[in-house]
């Protein structure tokens, strides 16, 4: 389906991303420095003739860049909703980058907040009919409350 051009603002729209302390130039830094420090003292027991001790360090440092490439795909997730005067739009994508657009009525959606015990908001979702939907599962408890406390205002201002 082909994205129309419209002209109008949105009431609300936002961005949601994972909150990610490590750059990728970071990682690359790290993957650097993890590669050195094992290298070095691989290499030395190498030459001592200890295999075994070599070959537990190089797969340690396999599973560590493993662990860093997993964690920054990750952080590649990204959702983006939009509330028009008709119509909500949610736009998810996933870590591998396959993206997904719902559509849906703001009249008949409903905002549904999970809280602790605390009142703490763990999870924002949107139901419609027995669909729920949860917005922003990678948020932290304090983005989502806010997130939360913005939508449910441009939900109100869509459904007048």
């Amino acid at each position: 389906m082909p994205m129309q051009a419209t002209t109008t603002t949105p009431l609300f729209a936002a961005e949601l991303t994972p909150n990610r302390s490590l750059s990728a130039r970071g990682a690359w830094v790290l993957f650097g420095l993890t590669a050195a420090l094992f290298a070095m003292p691989g290499l030395l027991f190498m030459s001592m003739g200890a295999f075994p001790v070599t070959a537990l360090m190089g797969l340690t440092g396999a599973a560590i860049i493993g662990a860093l490439h997993v964690a920054l795909r990750r952080s590649k997730r990204s959702e983006r909703v939009t509330v028009w005067s008709d119509q909500i739009e949610w736009l998810s994508v996933d870590s591998a980058g396959q993206s997904m657009l719902r559509r849906f009525d703001p009249v008949s959606i409903r905002l549904v907040l999970t809280r602790d015990e605390h009142e703490k908001t763990n999870a924002v979702c949107l139901r419609d009919g027995k669909d729920v939907f949860e917005l922003g599962a990678f948020l932290s408890t304090e983005d989502k409350s806010s997130f939360a406390k913005a939508l449910g205002t441009a939900l109100r201002r869509a459904r007048n």
